[in-house]
C-alpha cells in the first residue's frame, strides 16, 4: 500500500487518512475477506502481506487464526500499525527484500502495492522465494487508466484521468498482473474483477484530488480544473456523482 520510498511524517499522515477512508468504502471489507479466502490459508498457516500500511489486513488474518506477518517500507507506517495492533508482527521492509526465509510462508498478498514497484518481476521473484511449494499469492489493485466518472466533459475527464494516472510509477500494472505471474513461473493463475460503484459524497475528495494532480502536471489548465471540480461538487450535492473503479485481483500458485 505505501511506496518503497521513505515518507516524511506528513504524507505519512494524509497516506494513512486516504488507507482507512478506503477501508471504510462500501464493499472494502468484502473484497478484503474475499482475498484472504482466495489465499486459503488456515488456522496455523502463515502469510506475508506486503506493503501492509496500517496493518488491517495483519489484524484480520490474525482474527481467522493465521500466523500473519505485515511488511512495509515505511518506518512510520509500521509505527502506525503496531501502535493499533501491537500483539501483531509488522516489520519494516519492502517488496524486493522480505525478512523471511526460503519457503516460510504459505500465502503472500499485496493489495494496492505492485503499481508503486518500477520492477516488479523483482517483486514476485522473491515471493516465489518465501512462498511454500503450493503457497498461495493474490495481487489486488486497480488499473490508474480504468476509473469511470460521469461528467459533462467526457474528454476533460479523460485528460485527468490519464494525467493522474502518468504520476504513479506503474499505473497500469494489474491489467499485467496474469502475465507477470506466468513469466515469474506461476501455476493456476486466474483472474477476477470486482468493480466498486460509488454514487455518494464519500468520493468526492479523490475526484477532486484528481483534478489537483492534473493540474499540477500543467496539462490541464486552472481554469479547467477549476470548472471540472464545481460540477463535481454539484453532482454530490444533487446526488448525480458517479464512480466506477474496478478492482483486479489475481492468484496463482508456486509451483510444487
Amino acid at each position: 500500500m505505501t511506496k518503497e520510498t521513505e515518507h516524511d511524517g506528513r504524507s505519512t499522515d494524509g497516506l494513512i487518512a486516504r488507507l482507512d477512508a478506503a477501508d471504510r468504502l462500501p464493499g472494502a471489507h468484502e473484497l478484503r475477506s474475499l482475498s484472504y479466502d482466495m489465499i486459503g490459508a488456515g488456522p496455523g498457516e502463515s502469510v506475508v502481506d506486503v506493503g501492509c500500511g496500517a496493518g488491517r489486513a495483519v489484524r484480520e488474518l490474525s482474527e481467522r487464526g493465521v500466523r500473519a506477518v505485515g511488511v512495509d517500507p515505511s518506518e512510520q507506517m509500521i509505527a502506525v500499525a503496531r501502535g493499533r495492533w501491537p500483539e501483531e508482527d509488522f516489520r519494516i521492509a519492502g517488496a524486493y527484500e522480505l525478512p523471511l526465509t526460503d519457503g516460510s510462508v504459505d500465502g503472500y498478498r499485496a493489495d494496492k502495492v505492485f503499481h508503486e514497484l518500477a520492477e516488479p518481476e523483482r517483486a514476485l521473484a522473491e515471493a516465489r522465494r518465501v512462498l511454500t511449494p503450493g503457497g498461495r499469492i493474490v495481487l489486488i489493485g486497480q488499473d490508474w487508466d480504468t476509473i469511470v466518472i460521469d461528467s459533462d466533459d467526457p474528454a476533460l475527464t479523460r485528460t485527468l484521468v490519464h494525467a493522474r494516472a502518468d504520476l504513479t510509477t506503474a499505473p497500469r500494472a494489474a491489467r499485467r498482473y496474469r502475465s507477470l505471474l506466468l513469466d515469474a513461473g506461476f501455476d493456476d493463475v486466474a483472474v477476477e474483477v470486482h468493480t466498486g460503484v460509488f454514487t455518494g459524497p464519500a468520493m468526492l475528495p479523490v475526484l477532486l484530488g484528481l483534478a489537483e494532480a492534473a493540474r499540477s502536471t500543467g496539462l490541464v489548465t486552472h481554469e479547467q480544473a477549476d470548472t471540472w471540480m464545481t460540477e463535481q461538487r454539484t453532482r454530490a450535492e444533487t446526488d448525480r456523482l458517479f464512480l466506477a473503479l474496478p478492482m483486479f485481483m489475481t492468484t496463482a500458485t508456486a509451483p510444487r
